[in-house]
């Protein structure tokens, strides 16, 4: 019999924070999140997200044993967005047996229609800074440090309880050329003699605050109309800044600005700490620090976090400035390849960036919907 439970107490908390740790210790492309950073999110005191979010989160159990977890989410930032009474689910996770996702699901529709909630959509998280879109192709690839893996059945699972896809998102891997393409780079050359648009180069941290502040700010912007998005907030932006900027390296924070020092534009990798967070199993402690701080110097892998650029200077050649300093930041270090984020399939013109590359879209994931019968 399965018996599903909500998380009231820090203890419980951990344990849902832990399960996936058990059900994927034979997965070799699995990438667990940071556990202290995942207890955070679901801590209302240190995640400034529950101004406008509500979240509930529910264990299965069979015979006394964990066998699935997953978190309803209640976005108020989203809905007014969207004009639409849509509740999110997100970190779920179950082992394949049909009738635990349909206990734990059953739980997040009941407090949807509790709420008058009309949709349901998952998973995808509080923001768009937060992990979203169950991967439905490239089951056989390491995953990346900022997104989720999951095993093939869960799709099947969704699907058999009347789940549909909403979007895709799909991901490339990008090997870095041993020199940046002369047609990116003579192009970069234009914009910037053209227009004035300009790298601001940073010799420390320091100088880095104000203007990440900035770059939080144009990707409010940039991402206003994307898919799930929500306006992030100034407690969001500090906490992300607070946390972003001491690992960074300064050769992949690439700031752009006009000729009047306005930030149009901002790109961020970080080098994998993926095989880091694996070894780890996502604990800092002991050892964990240790091997992410040891990877962020020697991982030849980048995993590229964010690519935004202001509305009113897309189409410009920003974008392709960003690409042309990340790469050669890129060659500098002996980096071999890059990894993007999640991009909507949809989204040609983000897409096309990676043609001038030897690349392949090598993973996909999905955001499925549910309509509710009330």
């Amino acid at each position: 019999m399965i018996q599903v439970q909500e998380v009231k107490t820090k203890k419980d908390l951990k344990k849902f924070v832990e399960f996936p740790i058990g059900l994927y210790k034979n997965c070799p492309y699995y990438v667990p999140p940071i556990a202290q950073d995942e207890m955070d999110n679901f801590t209302k005191e240190k995640n400034p997200a529950y101004e406008f979010c509500e979240t509930r989160l529910f264990i299965a159990k069979r015979d006394g044993k964990i066998v699935g977890r997953v978190a309803g989410l209640i976005s108020h930032a989203y809905i007014k967005k969207v004009g639409r009474q849509i509740m999110r689910f997100t970190r779920f996770d179950v082992i394949d047996d049909l009738e635990v996702s349909r206990a734990l699901l059953d739980e997040v529709k009941r407090w949807a229609i509790e709420r008058n909630m009309d949709e349901i959509i998952g998973p995808i998280g509080f923001t768009d800074i937060d992990k979203q879109g169950m991967l439905v192709g490239g089951y056989d690839e390491m995953n990346l440090s900022l997104t989720i893996y999951n095993y093939e059945y869960y799709n099947r699972h969704l699907e058999a309880l009347g789940f549909a896809k909403d979007v895709d998102w799909v991901e490339y891997q990008v090997k870095l050329p041993k020199e940046v393409d002369p047609r990116v780079e003579k192009l970069a050359e234009i914009v910037s003699r053209r227009y004035g648009y300009h790298r601001i180069n940073f010799k420390n941290r320091k100088k880095l605050y104000p203007y990440a502040y900035e770059a939080f700010k144009v990707i409010n912007e940039a991402f206003a109309k994307l898919y799930g998005t929500v306006f992030l907030t100034t407690p969001i932006i500090e906490k992300s800044v607070n946390e972003y900027v001491p690992l960074v390296n300064l050769d992949y924070v690439i700031v752009i600005a006009n000729k009047k020092e306005e930030v149009i534009g901002f790109g961020l990798c970080l080098p994998s700490i993926a095989a880091a967070l694996k070894k780890s199993k996502g604990h800092l402690f002991p050892f964990g620090i240790l091997r992410m701080l040891h990877a962020l110097k020697h991982s030849k892998i980048l995993e590229m976090y964010f690519i935004a650029v202001k509305p009113e200077y897309q189409n410009m050649g920003v974008n392709a400035l960003i690409i042309s300093e990340m790469v050669k930041a890129g060659i500098r270090n002996k980096i071999e390849w890059a990894e993007t984020g999640p991009e909507l399939e949809l989204n040609q013109q983000v897409q096309d960036q990676w043609k001038a590359f030897d690349a392949r879209q090598h993973r996909r994931r999905r955001c499925y919907i549910h309509h509710l019968s009330k």
